[in-house]
């Protein structure tokens, strides 16, 4: 079992033979990953030791000491919590050492396909096909809502290949290459002005079986853990004290005393150990996943996460008053990453209506928690045993 103290030895042989002054930033990632040291609990040979998951802090601390850069995780987010999970748990070995090295290094980014125009909130409804013709799929529909797809070269891609089964039954799970001809990315401008998502439209994509994960017919499970690690991501992400949507507001409040009134401290005060609460709980579900995979508990994460940030970004903008109501810049951009905290108020409050529905909207998570986590009794459902191709349209 590798200890902590052989992984500061490891992290020291790398800055030894890669000093981070000297060396290409790629060669230094490509280096650290090929040393194990990218995420210490995957396997040897896919950028891990097979160590303890909470182990990965001793080779994150002696790397920021020393300076060494890092591979932007918060550009290559999908790629990071959502893709790599899914891949390692279900895809064959040949796929992970195809995928998992130039996702990690951020030389390769992902998207995610999951979301459709007609599903909505109902992600088994999905009406995307995929038809099998001999070695490859024919992918044939529409997806929504998808951040990065103007800068990804890979995606992950759920699409229904037997609609003649339940709406869950049907669905298989495919890495689809967004450079492939048949693909096309349009920018879906915002309430923020930005086209941070898109519109990506799919026609006669091929998509070789070799780029399959898991079982025909098995996608709603494979995409479990996706749905799952991506809401921990979302919704569990390390944050220091005033981290996130709280800091701006907390520093205004401390330079700004003119702005104080009674009112607005006693509801910045219950947002304050709010924000707090859920910084801590969040800290202690990363701490579980030392011992497997998420759970549904990332389901309430996230909720807790879409509904402080709207409440916090709704206090700010009172608190400025009419300064709030300004707006920085309306220009039209595609961004590569959400700024939350390098922007105004007024992007703020807008960007965080988003919260509540990117990553599964509040009200489905709503049911998982009452389902999955408190054991309460489940909506009655009457499409389940229906066949996809039976479902009202």
């Amino acid at each position: 079992m590798t200890d902590a103290e052989e992984l500061r030895g490891r992290t020291r042989e790398l800055l030894a033979a890669h000093l981070p002054a000297g060396t290409d930033h790629m060669e230094f990632l490509r280096a650290r990953f090929d040393a194990g040291l990218a995420w210490v609990h995957y396997p040897e040979g896919l950028g891990g030791l097979g160590a303890p998951r909470s182990l990965q802090v001793v080779v994150d601390a002696e790397l920021e000491a020393a300076g060494a850069p890092d591979n932007d995780p918060r550009r290559i987010g999908i790629g990071l919590g959502m893709a790599a999970p899914t891949i390692l748990k279900y895809g064959t070995e040949e796929q992970k050492r195809q995928f998992l090295r130039p996702l990690w290094t951020g030389e390769e980014v992902w998207c995610q396909l999951f979301s459709e125009p007609g599903a909505g909130s109902d992600l088994a409804a999905l009406g995307t096909r995929a038809v099998r013709e001999g070695d490859s799929w024919v992918v044939n529909g529409q997806k929504v809502w998808t951040s990065s797809a103007h800068l990804a070269r890979w995606a992950i891609l759920i699409a229904r290949t037997d609609p003649d089964v339940p709406k869950h039954a049907g669905i298989t799970y495919f890495v689809c290459d967004m450079t492939d001809p048949g693909v096309e990315v349009r920018p879906l401008r915002q309430i923020t002005g930005e086209a941070e998502f898109n519109e990506v439209f799919l026609t006669d994509v091929r998509i070789p079986d070799s780029r399959r994960l898991g079982e025909v017919g098995d996608g709603w499970r494979v995409a479990q853990t996706t749905l799952m690690n991506e809401r921990v991501s979302i919704g569990g992400m390390r944050l220091p004290r005033e981290g996130g949507m709280i800091g701006p507001i907390a520093r205004t409040w401390r330079e700004r005393p003119e702005l104080r009134t009674h009112d607005l401290h006693q509801r910045l005060l219950k947002l304050w150990v709010e924000a707090e609460v859920s910084r801590l709980t969040a800290e202690r579900l990363r701490q579980q996943l030392v011992a497997g995979q998420p759970g549904y508990e990332g389901s309430g994460m996230k909720l807790a996460f879409a509904r402080l940030n709207q409440e916090i970004s709704g206090l700010e903008v009172e608190l400025r008053g009419e300064e709030g109501l300004a707006y920085d810049d309306w220009t039209m951009r595609r961004p590569e990453l959400v700024d939350f905290t390098g922007r105004d108020a007024g992007y703020r409050y807008l960007r965080s209506k988003g919260n509540s529905i990117e990553g599964g909207t509040s009200e489905v998570l709503l049911n998982i928690v009452a389902e999955r986590v408190l054991g309460l009794p489940a909506e009655p459902r009457t499409d389940k045993d229906v066949a996809w191709k039976d479902l009202a349209r």
